[in-house]
């Protein structure tokens, strides 16, 4: 199965939405996408989509969010949402645009991103709890579940704090 990985445009828009609904089995997740694609900080080079022949078949998007500390504030990027189609899950489509999208936001200087997701699915990519880090929730949620993966050795060594999503990330 061949499957591309291109950023999104805006004839993806409700394409994408309709994926995000079909993965999470509710339309919270594809209503945020539409939410931040509004807010100033959204990066469109990291919203990117899954294709096989035209067809999109998953998505991800990486959101800059920040991780307040006492003293200081670290910018770093959400890793949410991320969705496949049902049918097509488990085959390794989710872990290409994982992969592409990390790459992608290295290339873009990010150096840093946080996940709210999967213990056993993330940690291959090199996520780590991220409380590993000094990084806490902003809301109670198991440790395991929350990570956190430096993609610049070092980049969250001195980071400390919790993380803060932007007002859109509420009503999900």
């Amino acid at each position: 199965m061949k499957i591309s990985i291109r950023p999104e445009n805006k004839n993806d828009y409700s394409t994408i939405s309709m994926v995000n609904d079909m993965a999470f089995g509710q339309e919270a997740e594809g209503k945020l996408i539409e939410k931040l694609r509004k807010n100033k900080k959204f990066i469109k080079d990291l919203s990117l989509v899954a294709c096989m022949g035209n067809e999109i078949i998953g998505h991800i998007l990486f959101f800059p969010i920040t991780i307040k500390g006492n003293e200081q504030e670290f910018n770093t990027l959400a890793l949410a949402p991320m969705s496949v189609i049902p049918e097509l899950q488990g085959l390794g489509i989710g872990s290409q645009l994982v992969e592409k999208g990390i790459a992608k936001a290295k290339k873009l200087g990010h150096e840093s991103i946080i996940v709210l997701g999967h213990e056993n699915y993330y940690p291959k990519f090199g996520f780590k709890p991220a409380n590993t880090f000094n990084i806490s929730a902003p809301f109670d949620v198991p440790e395991n579940v929350f990570m956190a993966l430096e993609m610049v050795k070092g980049a969250l060594s001195t980071v400390e704090g919790t993380v803060e999503y932007p007002k859109e990330f509420d009503e999900v």
